[in-house]
C-alpha cells in the first residue's frame, strides 16, 4: 500500500465532503485504540475543525491514559484540535437502574455493552448538532464489512466512514506513517465495552490478520472444507460472523406495498 498517498486521499475526500457539504468540521469519540487515533488524525489534517470527545463509562484507566495521551498529542501538533470529557457512567447507571432486572444478570450484559455505545452515538451527535460538525466513524472494513463487529446505532452510527475501506492491517500502517502514539499500536484492540480486560480476540475468537486472511478467502468463493485445522475455525468463525451480522450490513427492509393496493 502506497501509505502517503492513501492518508493523502482520505484528507483530501474528507475535507472536499465536509466542504460540499457546508460542514465547520468533525467530532470523534477518542478510545484510546488504534482506529479511533487514526481517525481523528486524519480528520487533523484536514485543517478544520476538530472535537475529540471522551465518554468513559466504567472506563478501564489504561483507556483512559491512552486516550488522554493521543488527544495531547493531536492538541500539541494541530491547532484546530479541541477536546472535551463527558462522563456517561452516571447516565449509564441511572439507566440500569431504570429498566427491569432479569433472573440471571449475565442474560442482559450484551444489551448492556451496546447501551454503552448507543450512548456514546447520542451524545457525539449532541454535539454534532451544537457545531454543524460530522460525526467520523472509525470503524474498518473487517469490522463494518467483514464480521460486523460493532453496535448497529452505537459505534456503527456515523455520518462518514473515512477507514471503512481499511483492513485493519492498513489501518496501523496509517497509524505507523503519521507517528501515532507507539503505546495505542501496540494496545491490543478492544471495544472498552464491558469495564474488564477482555479484548477484539477474546470476544471473536480470532486475531484480526486471521480475519483479514478469511476475508480474502471468502472474496475469493472458497469455503470452509477446502481447509482444515485452524485455517477451517477461523473461516468458519468468519462466515458465521459475516451471516448472523448482515443486518448492520444491508439497508433497513423496507415493506414494499404492491401498487394494485393503494
Amino acid at each position: 500500500m502506497q501509505t502517503e498517498a492513501v492518508i493523502n486521499h482520505i484528507v483530501d475526500w474528507l475535507k472536499t465532503y465536509a466542504e460540499n457539504a457546508k460542514i465547520g468540521g468533525f467530532v470523534i469519540g477518542i478510545s484510546g485504540g488504534i482506529d479511533s487515533a487514526v481517525t481523528s488524525t486524519l480528520c487533523a489534517k484536514t485543517g478544520l475543525k476538530l472535537l475529540c470527545v471522551e465518554m468513559p463509562i466504567h472506563q478501564n484507566p489504561n483507556q483512559v491514559t491512552l486516550a488522554q495521551n493521543h488527544i495531547a498529542w493531536l492538541k500539541e501538533n494541530y491547532s484546530n484540535v479541541s477536546s472535551l470529557t463527558t462522563d456517561l457512567t452516571p447516565v449509564f447507571d441511572q439507566l440500569v437502574e431504570a429498566v427491569p432486572r432479569v433472573d440471571n444478570e449475565n442474560d442482559r450484559m450484551m444489551a448492556l455493552a451496546n447501551t454503552r455505545a448507543r450512548l456514546r452515538m447520542t451524545t457525539l451527535y449532541y454535539f454534532a448538532g451544537l457545531k454543524n460538525y460530522l460525526v467520523a466513524g472509525t470503524g474498518n472494513k473487517v469490522e463494518d464489512f467483514g464480521v460486523g463487529f460493532y453496535t448497529k446505532y452505537g459505534d456503527g452510527g456515523v455520518d462518514i466512514s473515512p477507514i471503512a475501506d481499511l483492513v485493519k492491517s492498513e489501518v496501523y500502517a496509517l497509524a505507523k506513517g503519521m507517528g501515532i502514539n507507539q503505546q495505542i499500536q501496540n494496545a491490543a484492540p478492544t471495544d472498552g465495552l464491558w469495564g474488564d480486560q477482555r479484548n477484539d480476540e477474546d470476544q471473536i475468537g480470532a486475531s484480526y490478520p486471521e480475519l483479514e486472511w478469511a476475508m480474502s478467502m471468502s472474496e475469493q468463493g472458497k469455503i470452509s472444507t477446502e481447509f482444515t485445522g485452524r485455517k477451517r475455525e477461523v473461516f468458519e468463525i468468519y462466515t458465521k460472523l459475516n451471516r448472523v451480522n448482515q443486518h448492520k450490513m444491508t439497508s433497513i427492509p423496507v415493506c414494499v406495498i404492491p401498487s394494485e393496493l393503494r
